[in-house]
């Protein structure tokens, strides 16, 4: 029995991926055994179990780039955790590693190098983070999910084999229906998907409420994915809100049927959103939350933009700018249908399976 860790994790855009490439690789080998690694008291500390995977917690934590002194404890915390890394590496005793980003990730990877385990690294985003292009150099094997990240890994070593996304969003054909039965909403009608992630976006929601008349006046529909902190607030706006149909909530988990309903999608930039509407094929308006490191969301924002498959609105314009621009691209069915056909051609479908098919080909190279 072959054994694998996957770290990382801190947020949705790192855990899910993971998830989807240790499911894609039981599902071609039923006898590997895994062990999650994630930083104490992040989310991944709970998604990883619901998915029937074993988690371990380091406690590690990430570098707080708008108050340094917040930092102090962080070399303390790192050595914490490349012991206790240490510790997992001996106790579990892997084969492979695989390193998906976000900062409980380094830690883990450190230990694997040093005792000589080989690790890949999954990148999500198009400018790569601190850890992954700081241990890119002793990785086995790169897998990106945008073109031109030669310019932060080295070429021999990458793959562009998009982001491991949940399976269902690969095929919505045939769920308008029940979509619009299970949001209570008119499959006639357009509608408009909002989501901000899984902990929602202020400023875009900010820009719904404050144009949720203008939507109602333009007889379109909304899903309104708000995150905890705003669920209360949007709710009582759109039921005040005259002829608005709509469905509100703080978490969406039928992603596949959203989508499937879904004729524009307003989101932030991160990469499991993007990811997501590309396989979804649809047209999207981008606003890309201005404080993720590295600025990698108009990172991410802008490969869909330059390649004809989205708008971006930068979150400080949203307020202005995101409702007039969102239901000025859903009254133009050419511009409509040619970011939906551009964003399709941007989608990886099988990138968990290809990951996972590239990494057994490396564990059982006489396989």
């Amino acid at each position: 029995m072959k054994r694998i860790i996957i770290s990382g994790g801190g947020t949705g855009g790192h855990i899910y991926p993971a998830i989807a490439i240790a499911t894609a690789l039981k599902d071609q080998d039923p006898s590997l055994e895994f062990l999650f690694v994630g930083a104490e008291g992040k989310m991944e500390m709970e998604k990883v179990p619901k998915a029937g995977f074993n988690i371990q917690g380091l406690p590690i934590v990430g570098i707080n780039r708008q108050n340094m002194a917040k930092n102090l404890m962080f070399p303390f915390k790192l050595i914490q955790s490349l012991r206790k890394a240490f510790q997992i590496i001996a106790e579990f005793k892997p084969d492979v590693a695989i390193g998906v980003g976000g900062y409980a990730s380094g830690p883990m990877l450190i230990a694997a190098w040093v005792k000589g385990i080989p690790f890949f690294i999954q990148e999500q985003n198009s400018f790569a983070g601190i850890t992954n292009k700081a241990l890119s150099g002793k990785a086995k094997h790169i897998f990106v999910a945008y073109p031109g990240m030669e310019k932060f890994f080295g070429k021999d070593k990458i793959t562009l084999s998009g982001n491991p996304v949940r399976k269902d969003l690969i095929d919505l054909a045939g769920k308008k229906d029940k979509a619009s039965s299970f949001f209570g909403l008119d499959p006639n009608k357009k509608t408009i998907l909002v989501i901000g992630g899984s902990q929602g976006a202020r400023s875009i929601n900010l820009a719904i409420q404050n144009g949720l008349a203008a939507i109602a006046e333009a007889d379109v529909q909304l899903i309104w994915q708000t995150g905890v902190s705003f669920e209360n607030e949007a709710k009582k706006a759109s039921g005040a809100t005259n002829g608005l149909k709509s469905y509100v909530s703080a978490f969406i988990y039928e992603m596949d049927l959203a989508y499937a309903i879904a004729d524009l999608v307003v989101s932030r930039a991160g990469a499991l959103s993007v990811s997501e509407i590309c396989l979804a094929g649809k047209p999207s308006i981008l606003v890309p939350f201005p404080n993720a490191s590295e600025d990698h969301q108009t990172e991410n924002a802008k490969s869909l933009v330059n390649n004809g498959a989205a708008r971006l609105v930068l979150d400080k314009d949203a307020q202005a700018d995101l409702v007039p621009t969102a239901l000025k691209t859903l009254t133009d069915k050419t511009v409509l249908t040619e970011l939906g056909l551009q964003s399709l051609a941007m989608g990886k479908p099988y990138a968990a399976t290809e990951i996972a098919q590239a990494i057994l080909n490396d564990m059982n190279p006489c396989a």
